[in-house]
C-alpha cells in the first residue's frame, strides 16, 4: 500500500483521494479473499465491478469511477 501512496503523492493527488483509493483498493483485496493483486488482472477488475453493479446496486458512473483505484494499483506493481 505504500507504493500506492508513493505514486500517488508523486502525481500530486489530494489526501482525501489517496485515503479513497487506499479503502477501495483494500476493499478489491478483501473481495478477492486476500490475493495478492500481482496475481490479479483484468478478469478479477471484471469480477469486482460486477459485485457492485449486481449485488451492491452501485450505479454505472460510480462503478466506473470506482474502478480507477483497482486499475491504478495493478498499474503500480
Amino acid at each position: 500500500m505504500e507504493r500506492v501512496k508513493a505514486a500517488l503523492r508523486v502525481k500530486r493527488y489530494s489526501l482525501r483521494t489517496e485515503k479513497t483509493y487506499c479503502y477501495w483498493i483494500r476493499f478489491f483485496i478483501r473481495f478477492h479473499r486476500m490475493r495478492h493483486p500481482a496475481s490479479m488482472a483484468g478478469n478479477e477488475v471484471r469480477q469486482f465491478l460486477e459485485y457492485l453493479a449486481i449485488e451492491r446496486r452501485v450505479a454505472a458512473a460510480y462503478k466506473t469511477r470506482h474502478s480507477m483505484p483497482s486499475h491504478f494499483f495493478i498499474a503500480t506493481l
